[in-house]
This record gives structure tokens, sequence and C-alpha cells, in this order.
């Protein structure tokens, strides 16, 4: 098997970046979601007898027939990619794959997980697909979000957890001032709620004043989820600080982006959101909403450009 072969546990955001990584490298890269038996479901990437069983029939069949390259998201992946090496594929691991960097050729992974090793490449937050043909697909995809009144603000709706201590009468507040500021400005006010977002923010959303023009959408209750298009044509972003991969993804754009709450997060969205603020990609969504000028950040087709040079 030649070309390039993409492989993750078929988790949405393990996948995302498997399959732009190897898109990315090779407009021809095929994406296998692997099917993960135990044992070895349990011990990845750790390598145990028998291991061609490990992810179910299509993957035995790359294993006999190794591709030129293997790319992998995920600990399950990182076992797959390992196993492919050994069978003569060069191996990327995205994510920290927990043992010894040794075992792939190049591990990429984001800066603010602190890894080390002379194959490592670091990324500003995740990789993703989103660049200038993936905002002009989405723009011909979803015309809904281009009919609403400029400016645009959309909400990219997040949820509490373990990392970011975000308050429901925070969030509550949020809406209401997104949706008074894109009044005043006699544009429209957007917000996309995410699989992180909790019932009782869902809601919120849908209690925001009919009056105020833009799509807010909870879920499949509201038909086809609009993230693509609201990305694609917003003017301004506004983020919940929780999700390395919604920020990537937000400010891959060229629309200014605005962190709500920043300060409530920590460990390594807090490193990365701190980096970006830095950087001046993204300001405090604390502060005024008024537009400025940013460079996309594009991970994913830097990295491709590194593996090409270091992989031949």
């Amino acid at each position: 098997m030649s070309g390039t072969l993409g492989l993750s546990d078929g988790r949405a955001g393990n996948a995302r970046q498997a399959s732009a990584l190897a898109e990315a490298l090779d407009a021809n890269a095929r994406m296998i979601d692997l099917l993960p038996r135990a044992p070895w479901r349990w011990l990845a990437p750790r390598a145990m007898p028998n291991s061609r069983h490990a992810f179910g029939a299509r993957y035995a069949e790359a294993l006999v027939n190794p591709p030129t390259l293997a790319i992998g998201c995920g600990r399950q992946a990182a076992l797959a990619t390992r196993l492919l090496r050994a069978r003569g594929s060069k191996a990327v691991q995205i994510l920290d794959p927990r043992i010894d960097l040794r075992h792939w050729d190049w591990v990429v992974a984001p800066a603010h997980d602190g890894l080390r090793g002379d194959n490592l490449i670091t990324t500003l937050g995740s990789l993703h697909p989103v660049d200038d043909l993936w905002l002009a697909r989405a723009r011909q995809e979803y015309p809904a979000s281009g009919h609403l009144p400029a400016p645009r603000i959309v909400l990219l709706v997040g949820g509490p957890g373990r990392r970011a201590a975000l308050a429901d009468a925070g969030f509550d507040a949020l809406l209401q001032r997104l949706a008074a500021h894109a009044t005043r400005e006699g544009g429209s006010f957007s917000a996309v709620a995410s699989r992180r977002t909790p019932p009782q923010w869902r809601e919120a959303l849908g209690l925001v004043a009919a009056d105020v023009p833009g799509l807010r959408w909870r879920d499949e209750r509201d038909g086809l989820n609009p993230y693509p298009g609201a990305l694609a044509w917003a003017d301004r972003i506004v983020c919940t600080p929780d999700s390395v991969n919604m920020l990537s993804e937000a400010a891959a754009t060229l629309a200014p982006v605005f962190a709500w709450a920043p300060d409530q997060t920590r460990g390594g969205p807090r490193v990365f959101l701190d980096a970006l603020r830095a950087s001046g990609r993204v300001r405090d969504a604390d502060q005024s909403l008024d537009a400025f000028n940013a460079a996309p950040l594009r991970e994913a087709a830097r990295v491709a450009a590194l593996l090409r040079q270091r992989l031949g």
C-alpha cells in the first residue's frame, strides 16, 4: 500500500487532527477508524503479541500492505502507527503518546503539553482543516449565515469543566451583552453549542430575544449544525475559553477572536490561551469588541511543510 494513511479511534477531535495533517500532506490520503479490541485497547500504545488483531479487519489489511506514511492521533492510534512503523511505514503520532517518543519517526504535540524530544514538532494549539479553501467552501455550503446583517458576531460555546470554572450566571450575562452589542451596531448575533455545552447553557441560547437577528443552535432540534458557516461568515468571533480545538479553529479564520473569561482557565488550555493573547491573535471579550487585524493561525500547513522536509 503506497500513500498516506490517517488513523484514529473515531473520536471527533482525534479524527479531525489526523485527517487534517494527512490531507495537508497528501490530497489522496485515506482514513481508518480503528476498532480497538481487548486486551490491546487497555494497554495501548504498549505492544503485545498478536497485535494484528487489535483494531479490526481494515487495520489488519494495512499491516499486511503497509502505507508509505502512517499518521495517527490519540492513544489507540499511537499503537497502530507504532506497529505500522515496524512493518516499514514512516510513522507520525499526534498528541502525547505517553511513552518514549523514539517509537515514532516524528511526534506532533501542542507546546503547552511540555514534551521534549529530538523527534518532536510542537504546535501552538491543535491541528484542523480550516484554511482559505475550507472557509470558501463553508460560505458556499452555508449561505444562511451570509444573509445575516453585518457585523456578524459569532459565539462558539463550550462549557465548564475541570480546567475551566465557568459560571452559569456569567454565561447568561455574556449572552445578553453580545445580543445588546449586535443590536447597537445593527448587526447579528449567532451562537453555536458543542458536545461540551451543558443543558442549561443550551436552553439559555433559546432565550435570546427573537428580534436579535442570528442563528442560535442548541442541538439537532435546531436543524443542521451551522458551525462551518458561522465560522466562515463571522466578522467577530467570541469563544468560551475551555476548548483548545475550538480556539485553534477560530484563530485560523480572518476574523478577530475574543476569549470570554480567560482567567477562569488553568493547565494546558490556560497556557495556550495566554500564548494567543500575548501574540495579539486573541483579545479578551471583557474588553471592547472593536475589530482588529491579525494573521490567521494555521498549524497543519506549517507542520506538513516541516514533515515534507524531514521525511523526504
